[in-house]
């Protein structure tokens, strides 16, 4: 039952994304937000994602990027008393190396659990939820998933179901760093959000 439900709160979510992008002027600087309450649930949908929201503090003299690729921050949250659903992606950059933005999260997201370290490709791999209560009573542990290598250093802490991770890689073009601060937070009727 739960993932039938997920799939309508992301298909809820891309129709409101592509609604709001049409109607929202992209140079207002404003935070975008489309929230519904109701007696059957409440959604949120918006680009007021940063680090306070990840459960993170901001990397030292980092900016949130804004591109063609990455030009709204991500903040979703779908509640209802079935299930609930967080996400909040933020990228941003910084003149700093790679090494330092690593050790500084890795650092900060202890407070979490055990740390992780994976490589990858690209960042935005995957993130997995675990939505199937036949498997296991428990939500599963992160793992690196692939060859494990790339230039894309992962950090990952948590669980399939409340997770924080750390995407970092240098800068393309020039010297610095981007990383991307990654929460992801899923119940069934157990839990809260």
């Amino acid at each position: 039952m739960f993932r039938p439900l997920l799939a309508i709160g992301f298909g809820i979510f891309i129709a409101i994304s592509s609604f709001a992008a049409q109607a929202q002027n992209r140079d207002s600087g404003q935070e975008k937000k489309f929230e519904v309450r109701s007696s059957v649930g409440d959604l949120h949908v918006g680009n007021d994602a940063d680090a306070r929201r990840a459960g993170l503090p901001l990397y030292p003299g980092s900016r949130l990027r804004h591109d063609q690729e990455n030009s709204d921050a991500a903040n979703v949250g779908v509640l209802t008393e079935a299930f609930g659903f967080k996400l909040v992606v933020a990228k941003y950059d910084s003149d700093d190396a790679p090494g330092k933005v690593i050790d500084f999260y890795r650092d900060k997201l202890k407070k979490y659990g055990k740390v992780l370290e994976c490589r990858s490709q690209k960042h935005g791999g995957d993130v997995n939820v675990h939505d199937d209560d036949k498997d296991s009573k428990g939500s599963k542990e992160l793992k690196c998933e692939g060859d494990n290598t790339g230039p894309v250093t992962e950090l990952k802490v948590g669980t399939e179901d409340n997770q924080h991770v750390v995407a970092i890689e240098p800068n393309d073009g020039h010297s610095g760093s981007t990383f991307a601060l990654v929460y992801v937070h899923a119940h069934g009727k157990q839990g809260d959000i």
